[in-house]
């Protein structure tokens, strides 16, 4: 019978023994995750696709607006994809602990901030991307966002070049109308088929390819917390619709 949770403490003391009662979780998680470090979500009332630009997000975050709008391209991708100041919430701390004690198997995000790493998780799969790395597509140079920051070495539009061959910069995340990286899709869709018990969080599973991953499934319990509602709600078997970060806080 599929249990819906709204409690925070009801919650925590669900996930904790989802964590005690399986041998293999997999958590997959989505822009949900870093909102309480506040970082922006897509979807939302408050998200990126609901504020104003001179172009609509989805378009400047695509592999065509990156080729024909540099300029515009890397002051969006600057000021609103990097978060220098982001640190890990609760929710990626509890994961990386979990990790450490042998409780969780992977995490596999839809997030490119890179806040699973700094909270020390190992077993990383970032579906999209990071903007952690940004690769010269000449040479292969690879400059963290810092450098991107910096913006020491950028052409007369304002768009980053490479100080060793002069090639242009591009960041290691998945555009649209890019495809997700083999290696990683793998590893992920892996880690997903082995799992026992398999969480998802803070993803509302519109985003596709990613979202359909949840069907290489097959183990015993599926966990989908998220704050609003989402497609796949049918197939958990615990809902859970508090703050994902305080839901982690066990």
């Amino acid at each position: 019978m599929r249990r819906a949770i709204s409690d925070t403490a009801q919650a925590q003391a669900a996930l904790a023994d989802v964590f005690a009662s399986h041998e293999r979780v997999v958590f997959f998680g989505g822009a949900g995750v870093s909102t309480a470090s506040g970082i922006p979500d897509f979807r939302s009332v408050d998200g990126l696709y609901h504020q104003h630009f001179a172009y609509p997000p989805e378009m400047m975050l695509s592999h065509e607006f990156f080729i024909e709008h540099p300029s515009e391209f890397f002051e969006f991708y600057r000021t609103r994809m990097i978060a220098p100041d982001a640190k890990p919430n609760q929710c990626h701390k509890k994961l990386a602990e979990l990790e450490r004690g042998g409780s969780l198997s992977a995490v596999i995000t839809q997030n490119i901030d890179g806040l699973h790493q700094d909270a020390g998780s190992h077993t990383v799969w970032e579906l999209h991307g990071s903007v952690r790395r940004n690769i010269c597509q000449s040479c292969k140079a690879c400059y963290d966002a810092d450098w991107i920051l910096a913006r020491e070495h950028e052409d007369e539009q304002g768009v980053p070049r490479c100080p060793a061959c002069g090639g242009r910069i591009k960041p290691e995340v998945v555009l649209y109308g890019e495809q997700l990286n083999d290696q990683v899709i793998r590893g992920a869709v892996g880690a997903i088929a082995q799992a026992d018990a398999l969480i998802i969080g803070g993803t509302s599973l519109v985003v596709y390819p990613a979202a359909g991953f949840t069907r290489y499934f097959s183990g015993s319990t599926l966990v989908i917390a998220n704050r609003d509602p989402t497609p796949q709600d049918s197939r958990a078997d615990l809902l859970i619709s508090c703050d994902i970060a305080e839901a982690f806080d066990f």
